[in-house]
């Protein structure tokens, strides 16, 4: 981590973070909804997770991101195994707001909104994790009243006070939400969708107005961005895409939605420039898009962490080569 470029700053909490994150929803494996919707990405070996942030880690990624509710548990206690010995080197982000049953592996139908379950979460966090101290923690319920996410803002701030936590953030794609965390001095970051198909400006003017981090979920758009899914891959039994919930609308009977391999088809001369693969051109392009991106694609193979981590070696896209991308899209 020699080039400057290959870091970021996490917002106003001056955590010094890689450029590019390991999103951590993948290693999770298996979970459903009370429903029985697959909410994970299929089965995983958790051995090859493991190897492959260890690889990530060799490559100069330090910012790893995931979710109690990921796989019921099993991302953290996962991530946990990986970085045990190594905590000194790794940034820890999790979110907190699901419900779930680690038995079943599955997930209430309601969050938990309440102050005092944000306390409760941390600590199973912490213990699944291995460590006594979160570096950012972050709300999951995107669309959760704005008198709420006060109340959960002004715990967040007594949980840092603590030591338990060193900052904190909302994972919403609203800015009015983010705006009302971003009030509490040690808020750090918003967790937003954000990516070359999907860009999110009034999100990242916000972030640039209060000194935040945009960290970008869904920078790959679900994969729509890695072009394999166009070149005939499946989705297996147990991938949420695979029959897709209504708002991810990237896939559409086991295949890219046509309407979203349109879009990709149109930018991908631009991605592919300087011998990056698709996936490096996306990530390419959420670095030129603002300094305040830190995009955290899935990564759940030794193989997705190199191609991923190969990114930082071209860093951004120009500035002409985004207006290019605008102009593709009509944007």
């Amino acid at each position: 981590m020699t080039n400057q470029r290959n870091t970021r700053k996490l917002g106003r909490s001056g955590i010094e973070v890689s450029a590019l994150g390991f999103g951590c929803w993948a290693i999770g494996g298996e979970w459903w909804s009370e429903a029985g919707q697959p909410l994970g990405w299929g089965a995983v070996d958790d051995e090859e997770s493991v190897r492959a942030i260890h690889r990530a880690l060799d490559l100069g990624v330090t910012f790893f991101d995931t979710a109690d509710v990921y796989g019921a548990g099993h991302s953290e206690e996962v991530l946990g195994r990986a970085v045990a010995g190594r905590r000194d080197e790794v940034v820890l982000a999790s979110k907190w707001g699901n419900v779930f049953d680690p038995a079943t592996r599955r997930a209430a139908a309601e969050p938990d909104l309440r102050p005092e379950h944000v306390r409760e979460a941390l600590t199973a966090t912490l213990r699944r994790l291995g460590t006594d101290h979160l570096d950012l923690y972050q709300f999951h319920i995107n669309g959760a009243p704005l008198d709420v996410g006060a109340e959960l803002r002004d715990a967040c701030e007594a949980l840092v006070a603590e030591g338990l936590i060193r900052a904190y953030g909302w994972s919403t794609d609203d800015p009015e939400r983010a705006r009302v965390f971003a009030e509490g001095p040690h808020c750090a970051s918003v967790q937003v969708n954000c990516n070359v198909l999907q860009d999110a400006p009034a999100m990242l003017a916000l972030c640039a107005e209060r000194d935040l981090a945009a960290i970008n979920r869904g920078p790959l758009a679900m994969g729509v961005l890695t072009g394999k899914y166009s070149r005939g891959a499946t989705l297996g039994a147990g991938d949420i895409r695979a029959t897709p919930p209504e708002w991810l609308t990237f896939f559409r009977d086991g295949r890219v939605a046509p309407e979203w391999q349109e879009r990709f088809d149109a930018v991908r001369s631009v991605l592919t420039s300087e011998g990056r693969t698709p996936a490096q051109g996306a990530l390419a392009w959420l670095w030129a898009r603002s300094p305040h991106t830190v995009p955290i694609p899935g990564i759940r193979t030794v193989a997705q962490a190199e191609e991923n981590a190969g990114a930082l070696a071209f860093g951004p896209l120009t500035e002409e080569q985004l207006k290019e991308v605008d102009a593709l899209l009509g944007r």
